[in-house]
């Protein structure tokens, strides 16, 4: 038996992220002598995928307020915690709990990737069995980094394990526009290196790395590389086994999830919970209080889309059906939304999201938490709308750009196995700005509640628009000098006065 335990990789110090980096670490051993083959690799990749299930990261901490910052969702339950209050209200201060506690849960996931990569350096296999293992790790650091940046911009940049206490109080900020840089090298590694097939869609494989590629392009405007990528995963769907599901509501059956072959990368939970580990909000937050459809206890109405949403939607479009709940049961009679406040007034009349609700398989937890679900982090359906998009911006006018919103749309007809007509097919020959502005829609729509929108709000600076008075949700203390971007931690400053200033309006 080795002389040093798997765990360790989940205790990994988060090097920036700890409550006190004076305290000595303990039950943290030393990983010298860990690595003998790509296995132990491996075990401490699954480690970050395990932090990835965690209620800090996945689990509510940083998927809660990125769907309270987009213009699709508010707070139902006024009285929840003020600190997911103010992510909604954009009144986000420094000390908000929300960001205290996925900040060093996210510092955890890249201290694992790092361990990996350095670990895998003291390994003499082949580079065929070694690197394609190794590549988990460096997509991984990608992965992590490119949520850091978007949220925070200029943030700490750590590519190697930290074992010096006192060195890791002094880092200082590494600009966006080199994170940025660090995050395509990773990329760019993990695509050359990763299969084209994983046995799992928590695995990410080469159509994941170059997805992303796509993906981090299109949010730096550098939409000929955007397109160049994206188009890299379409011509090459059958290599790597890509396909849009028939049915759009089986993206969100926990059946059936795991034999779709839509998704390029996910955070897969299991029904299963270890103390925070494995602990799936999304269903208790999104769901209708005291419904008793699903037995499980209802939700506790949280995070809850505007009634405007609803009026917005058109009615014919079949992601409308599956992404919303607009009835629910309540002493065995199945009742209307502009009801739910009778029946808790916790409730608001509005429909509530149903995608994390619905078709949650085994949960461990009453209120579905710690649900079976998987929650795809990149869509083939969106690689395909980064493709549309990153080519409008390069040559308007494009067949070839209607074509692949065309075929989002011809999957969004099939209701259930009924052909219907809407929504059509892309008029032929937009101008730039109309299809431009049609795609960013067909993605509100398409992807709804998947925690991409406020990123789209912040990558084409939106938030004036969505957030006024002819906006879904009206915000009015959202500042675009101020917002795009959230405060550091007030607990990461104190510790290090090198991540001073905070951002501007903090």
């Amino acid at each position: 038996m080795k002389n040093i335990k798997y765990i360790f990789i989940l205790t990994l110090v988060s090097i920036v992220g700890c409550s006190d980096l004076e305290e000595n670490p303990i039950s943290v051993l030393s990983p010298d002598g860990f690595y003998q083959s790509s296995r132990d690799v491996q075990t401490t990749i699954n480690g970050c995928y395990g932090n990835m299930t965690e209620e800090a990261f996945w689990g509510r901490k940083l998927s809660l307020p990125l769907m309270l910052r987009s213009d699709m969702v508010g707070i139902g339950d006024v009285g929840t915690a003020s600190r997911r209050i103010d992510h909604d209200n954009f009144t986000v201060n420094a000390d908000n709990g929300m960001i205290t506690a996925f900040w060093p849960r996210t510092y955890q996931i890249i201290a694992g990737a790092n361990e990996a990569i350095a670990g895998a350096s003291k390994i003499s296999e082949s580079e065929d069995i070694l690197n394609p293992i190794t590549a988990q790790a460096y997509f991984v650091r990608a992965y992590t980094y490119f949520h850091l940046v978007r949220l925070f911009g200029d943030i700490p940049y750590i590519d190697n394990p930290v074992d010096n206490i006192e060195a890791a109080k002094n880092i200082s900020k590494t600009p966006a526009t080199e994170v940025y840089t660090k995050i395509i090298a990773d990329l760019e590694y993990a695509k050359q290196w990763l299969p084209d097939v994983q046995s799992s869609r928590s695995l990410p494989s080469k159509a994941t790395a170059a997805g992303y590629l796509a993906l981090v392009h299109l949010t730096m405007n550098e939409f000929d590389k955007a397109y160049t990528e994206a188009k890299f995963v379409i011509d090459n769907e059958s290599r790597f086994d890509l396909v849009l599901a028939d049915d759009f509501q089986d993206l969100f059956d926990a059946t059936k999830q795991d034999g779709l072959k839509e998704s390029l990368f996910e955070i897969d939970y299991n029904g299963f919970r270890d103390g925070n580990y494995g602990t799936d909000y999304q269903p208790a937050l999104t769901g209708i209080r005291a419904n008793q459809r699903g037995d499980i206890g209802g939700g506790w109405s949280v995070a809850v889309p505007n009634v405007e949403v609803y009026n917005r939607w058109d009615g014919r479009d079949y992601r409308k059906a599956v992404s919303l709940d607009t009835t629910a049961v309540f002493a065995g009679v199945e009742e209307p939304f502009m009801n739910f406040p009778n029946f808790d007034s916790r409730n608001i009349a509005s429909p509530y999201i149903a995608k994390y609700t619905r078709l949650i398989g085994l949960s461990a937890q009453g209120n579905g938490r710690a649900s079976q679900l998987n929650y795809a982090q990149l869509r083939y359906a969106e690689v395909l709308l980064i493709a549309a998009e990153a080519l409008n911006e390069i040559n308007p006018g494009s067949a070839e750009a209607d074509g692949y919103i065309n075929r989002v749309r011809a999957r969004a007809r099939n209701q259930a196995g009924t052909i219907t007509v809407f929504p059509a097919d892309v008029t032929p020959g937009m101008s730039q700005e109309a299809f431009r502005d049609m795609v960013l829609e067909e993605r509100k729509w398409e992807l709804a509640f998947e925690c991409k929108r406020w990123y789209d709000i912040k990558r084409r600076q939106l938030g004036d628009e969505v957030f006024s008075a002819s906006g879904i949700e009206q915000r009015p203390n959202f500042s675009a000098s101020r917002d795009y971007l959230l405060p550091l931690p007030s607990d990461e400053l104190l510790r290090n006065s090198n991540l001073e200033p905070n951002n501007p309006g903090y």
